[in-house]
């Protein structure tokens, strides 16, 4: 079974932000080759770094990053949307919901453009398909979209499983009834009322009103959020680097990918190139920890903080009544009070807020 790399983002931790979005000014990505950050950066990326490589497992093999995903496909990243809703969607909401999605690729993607041997300058982004509970909220033409009435064992719409990276890291899509040009590097799961977000490997789920009302901002700030955990990147839940207090991945204190954001990404780059064959450039010094494992590919917390680390725990709770939650249900968390066992899947800790059945 391959296990994603989860994360839950508190949705008390997003109030506020539309006011502070104003007060923020847009920045430019500094296009930069080499490794060299201003200078007020160098102690809390090295920081940011050693806490990474110390608290992941595995955190330098693990092969399905954002990364691997574009490299793998030669430049591109295919979607699938899961429509958990009782709402329709028109054809003309369908291009609006890509356009977003390319906008707010495009906003990670960009610093990696020109930098440290990165190949591409520009990585489209495709929706090839839909999950929905039922074809008839697809108004309009469904041209070029593969549409999905199947669920989960929660009676979530889900897409086939065949055709999802996720599940064929190997790049095997033969049993994907489109083959390898349809299949999905990730979902975009849009749900009806929920809250924060959750991100990884996987794809990013939002909550369905947020994002639909959000689709001509600029900057969805919860899904570059979570799209910053496709890209490996951690949350800060109870630490912060030296001099830095405003950025994406600290949430709620940003609306836009701030500098630090950029070179938390572009560090990863740089550690992760040689694996695609790409040479030159800046050194990539990897700080390890006597302490790392090499066991799993995904993260929860330690003991000792919220900080998302590894699988090494997870959380196995007696029945609670019923079949218990889908894969990738919620089953655990601060005031959550439905199933805490899983139908399918182990239910694993992510944060105090969240557990999810992976």
């Amino acid at each position: 079974m391959h296990i994603s790399r989860f994360f839950q983002d508190n949705a008390v931790l997003t109030l506020g932000l539309c006011a502070l979005a104003a007060a923020m000014p847009q920045k430019l990505v500094p296009r930069q080759s080499t490794w060299n950050p201003p200078s007020n950066l160098v102690t809390p990326l090295q920081q940011v770094w050693d806490h990474e490589v110390a608290t992941y497992s595995n955190a330098l093999g693990f092969k399905n990053y954002g990364y691997d995903q574009v490299m793998a496909n030669g430049g591109y990243i295919n979607y699938c949307v899961r429509w958990d809703s009782a709402s329709n969607l028109t054809e003309a909401q369908r291009a609006q919901i890509l356009t977003a999605l390319q906008r707010s690729m495009k906003k990670w993607i960009d610093w990696f453009v020109g930098f440290d041997g990165f190949p591409y300058t520009s990585v489209p982004v495709k929706i090839v398909g839909y999950a929905v509970k039922s074809t008839s909220q697809l108004q309009g033409s469904t041209s070029g979209y593969d549409v999905y009435t199947t669920k989960d064992s929660g009676g979530i719409p889900e897409c086939d499983p065949r055709c999802g990276r996720f599940f064929h890291q190997d790049g095997n899509y033969g049993s994907c009834p489109g083959g390898t040009s349809r299949h999905y590097d990730m979902s975009l799961w849009l749900t009806d009322g929920f809250a924060g977000g959750a991100g990884g490997d996987w794809g990013q789920r939002i909550g369905q009103e947020y994002f639909m009302s959000n689709l001509n901002t600029d900057n969805i700030h919860i899904l570059l959020h979570e799209m910053g955990h496709t890209f490996a990147l951690d949350d800060f839940y109870d630490w912060t680097p030296t001099g830095v207090t405003n950025f994406i991945m600290l949430a709620g204190s940003s609306t836009i990918i701030t500098e630090f954001d950029g070179w938390m990404a572009r560090d990863w780059w740089r550690h992760l190139k040689s694996r695609y064959g790409i040479t030159g450039g800046t050194a990539t010094t990897t700080t390890t920890s006597s302490s790392r494992t090499t066991t799993t590919s995904t993260r929860t917390t330690t003991t000792s903080s919220r900080t998302t680390t590894t699988t090494a725990r997870t959380t196995t709770t007696g029945s609670s009544g019923g079949s218990g939650s889908p894969l990738y249900g919620q089953c655990g968390g601060v005031n959550w009070t439905g199933p805490t066992t899983c139908a399918q899947g182990t239910c694993t800790y992510s944060n105090a807020y969240y557990s999810q059945c992976l």
